[in-house]
């Protein structure tokens, strides 16, 4: 039975992913959560939809260097991991974030920080068994710093820059690094910003993207696919004309 982890198991798009592997095969899948009881729900639902599987849940803090190691220690303690998919992060208020200097740290390190934190420990652990593969959830509001939202941006593109390192230091090896970068998506998460701005991507559409890139060994994995073409476009637009955006 292969073994799957996912940092931030209440996270609308990775329980969707759940639900896909689940589908496939049975699976020994470790949940982290920040707060066990939120995700109890989610696992109650995974082992409906897989009654084979093994499915647990460790809750811990997801920031704290020392607490990241001893959750990916637990949880590397029973075998090597196969695939982890690393999704945890928030949505903050760039404008309080502005005003706020210490909501603007803690944004930058839930979204960027940890998630390359914990990205390292289960890369180190897979370096010794010489396989596996990381998926890291970015998102495209990394690719080009935007008024509206750059604190997390910020952090989403520091993930970016971290992911190709870790993807040139695992080149020519079997161990595996997916970033993958949603654009808007239907989630609890921006649940406030469904009337705004384009009409978000379905949840589950996206977490098939993912999956299927993954499944590929993608590098890099757009969900949806069209946000390759759109972040292009914005990445080269010259100074001048962005500047003139309100976006």
């Amino acid at each position: 039975m292969k073994r799957y982890a996912i940092v931030g198991a209440t996270s609308a798009i990775a329980e969707h992913c759940a639900r896909i592997w689940l589908t496939k095969e049975d699976l020994d899948l470790t949940l982290v959560a920040r707060n066990k009881e939120r995700a109890e729900s989610v696992v109650q639902d995974l082992r409906v939809r897989s009654p084979g599987s093994v499915i647990r849940i460790i809750e811990g803090d997801l920031v704290t260097p020392s607490s990241i190691e001893d959750i990916v220690r637990e949880i590397c303690q029973a075998g090597d991991v196969d695939c982890v998919l690393i999704a945890h992060g928030s949505l903050p208020d760039q404008e309080a974030c502005q005003n706020d200097l210490a909501r603007s740290a803690n944004e930058l390190s839930v979204n960027g920080i940890s998630p390359a934190l914990f990205a390292e420990a289960f890369a180190n652990k897979m370096s010794i068994s010489g396989r596996g593969q990381i998926g890291i959830i970015g998102s495209v509001a990394g690719d080009r710093g935007r008024k509206s939202n750059y604190i997390y941006g910020a952090a989403k593109g520091l993930l970016t820059r971290y992911a190709q390192g870790l993807q040139h230091r695992f080149a020519g090896t079997d161990v595996v690094i997916t970033l993958v970068k949603p654009g808007p998506t239907q989630t609890p998460m921006t649940a406030h910003l469904s009337d705004e701005g384009p009409k978000m991507a379905d949840v589950t559409a996206v977490a098939q993207t993912i999956v299927n890139g993954m499944a590929k060994e993608r590098p890099v994995v757009y969900a949806p696919g069209k946000w390759l073409i759109i972040m292009m476009i914005i990445r080269h637009l010259p100074r001048f004309i962005f500047n003139r955006m309100d976006i």
